[in-house]
C-alpha cells in the first residue's frame, strides 16, 4: 500500500516518550493524516487490542513492554500467553508498547521511529 492511498493513521501515543513524540512529529513534518489517542487517558479494551494484534501480524508478545519493571509488578510472566499478556495490558495500559501507528488494515509499532518512513511509503 503506498503513502498516497493509505488514509489516515491513529497514532497510540504516550507524549512522555521520546519515541512517540518523534513519531506524531514525523507524521506532522510529513503532513500525513493523523489522530492521535492518549492510550493513557483512553486505553484500549480487550477487542481493540485483540484487532490491533491482528493487524500488526498475530504476535501478541509484541504489544507488550516485557522488560519493563511494571510487568513483573503487574503479574506478568515471560512464559504468559497472548492472552493472558493482553488482559494484562487491558488492565495496565502502561505496558503498550510505543508508538503504535495503525491505519485500520495494517499496523506498526514504529520502533525505531524512522520505520514509520518505510511503512508509510510501503
Amino acid at each position: 500500500m503506498s503513502a498516497a492511498s493509505r488514509g489516515p493513521v491513529v497514532l497510540l501515543h504516550n507524549p512522555r516518550c521520546s519515541k512517540s513524540r518523534a513519531a506524531l512529529a514525523l507524521l506532522e513534518t510529513r503532513g500525513h493524516p493523523h489522530e492521535v489517542r492518549l492510550y493513557l487517558e483512553e486505553p484500549l479494551d480487550r477487542a481493540e487490542l485483540d484487532g490491533l494484534v491482528e493487524r500488526l501480524g498475530g504476535d501478541a508478545r509484541a504489544l507488550v513492554r516485557l522488560g519493563d519493571g511494571l510487568f513483573a509488578e503487574a503479574g506478568g510472566k515471560q512464559d504468559d500467553d497472548a492472552h493472558a499478556l493482553l488482559d494484562l495490558v487491558a488492565r495496565e495500559p502502561r505496558l503498550l508498547q510505543r508508538p503504535v501507528v495503525d491505519d485500520g488494515q495494517e499496523a506498526l509499532i514504529a520502533r525505531p521511529p524512522t520505520s514509520l518512513d518505510d511503512w508509510l511509503d510501503g
